[in-house]
Parts: structure tokens; sequence; C-alpha cells
């Protein structure tokens, strides 16, 4: 197999940042893959944002199909139930299309379900529909094809071993599993003690060992100490730095 690039952080990784930085010849398509916690999310809207691209976390279309089978009264346990929803339910993500602060718009059949798919019971369940190789394969297929429209930020777990696997940068981010547990306990000031967050990203952790992998040609950041901004501007450095920026 052949080896990850592991990437040291550069020198001049904050003259990017404070800066437009050089003209660049930018990937039409960025992957951003890694385990639960590890940042993607925000990295991943970060660099959307500054590179003027969609940002496209792939885990919204299986938070979608999952809010979906509920409200169908789908019972979850049902592998082939939820496959055959999976296969008939066209789902969606586009940039935002009201003005609410949202990131994104999330559509399941024309649906505006981009609020919706932040149930907390959506999140108790996601991990099981996702599981299922029916879904992954019709979702994937989904995916890929907002993917190859280009100009996209894509973050997931396999994205850039599965979905995207032509695309021209992947970024698989690591972090510690008591860095992940940390990060998780401080996002919401009602979350529980960090070590209930920590067994619970270990829980998630064996759930995704499946798809929670690097690709190949993958470009490995590990993010223990890092803020999400410096994290952004180690990614704005290296496109600068790739073959054929000016």
């Amino acid at each position: 197999m052949k080896r990850q690039r592991v990437i040291p952080l550069a020198g001049s990784v904050w003259h990017y940042h404070r800066t437009r930085g050089p003209r660049m010849d930018l990937p039409s398509v960025i992957t951003i893959d890694g385990p639960a916690g590890a940042g993607k999310s925000t990295l991943g809207a970060l660099l959307a944002e500054r590179l003027g691209y969609l940002y496209f976390d792939t885990g919204l279309m299986y938070r979608a199909l999952t809010l979906a089978a509920m409200r169908a009264g789908i019972d979850l346990h049902e592998r082939q139930a939820v496959e055959a929803l999976a296969a008939r339910t066209r789902l969606e993500v586009t940039e935002p299309r009201v003005n609410d602060g949202r990131q994104y718009t999330v559509l399941a059949d024309d649906t505006d379900v981009t609020w919706a798919i932040r149930d907390p019971a959506v999140e108790r369940n996601v991990s099981l529909v996702s599981s299922y190789p029916g879904v992954r394969r019709e979702l994937t297929r989904q995916q890929r094809a907002i993917g190859q429209r280009g100009r996209v930020v894509m973050v997931g777990r396999d994205i850039g071993s599965v979905v995207m696997p032509d695309a021209e940068l992947k970024i698989f981010l690591q972090a510690s599993l008591d860095e992940r547990a940390r990060r998780r306990a401080n996002e919401r000031v009602d979350a529980p003690p960090v070590a209930e967050v920590r067994e619970a990203i270990a829980r998630r952790d064996a759930l995704d060992e499946h798809v929670m992998r690097p690709a190949p040609d993958a470009v490995v950041l590990h993010t223990d100490g890092l803020s999400p901004a410096e994290e952004l501007a180690w990614i704005l450095d290296y496109l600068g730095r790739r073959p054929g920026s000016a």
C-alpha cells in the first residue's frame, strides 16, 4: 500500500492566511476525510468560503435519508426497507437558498430539510442507516454527481478513497481520541462530561471503522493543538505550493 504523505506545518503558513496569496490553479474538487470530531466540517466550511466553493458535507445526505425514513415510519433496523427508500429518494445539497444563517440547503425530494436533520433523533440513528451497503451505494452515486459539477469542498469519511477517487486534492485529518472528545465537549455549553463524549466518539469510530481510512494519495494533516484558523492557513499555504501554482 502506498504510504500517505504527512507534510509538516510550513513556516510561511501565516503569510498566505493574512494576504490574498499567490494566484493558484485550484483543484476542481477538494475532499476532506477523517474520524468524528477531527474538525472536518469546520475546516471544510472555512475553506469553501475562502475559495468561493460549495461546502458539501456528505454526511448531510445520510442525515436526510435517516429523517425521511423516520418520517415514513420505516423501522430503521429493516435494512431492505431503508435501502429501498434510498433508491427512490432524490437528495440534493446546494448553495444556501434561504437567508437564515445556513451554510447550505439540503433537499429531500424537493423538500427543504436543512434544519430538520439536526434533530437529536437523527443523530442517534444516522450511523445505523449509513452502515447499510445499499444505502452507501446509492448515496455515493448521488454524492459523486454533485462532486462532478466541480468547485466543491466535499467532507466525509470515504470521499477521497471511494466517492471521488480522482479528486485533485485529498486531505485526511487525524486527531487523537482525547483531542476529539475535548473539542466536541467544548462545542456546547450543555455537553456531557468529556469522558462520556470520549466514549461516544469511540463507539462511533468502531461503527465507522470500515470506511475510516485515508486514500493512498491523501495529504494527512495531524490537527492536535491546531486551531481551525491554523488548519485553514496550512491548507492555503499547501495549495500555493502545489505544482502548477504561480
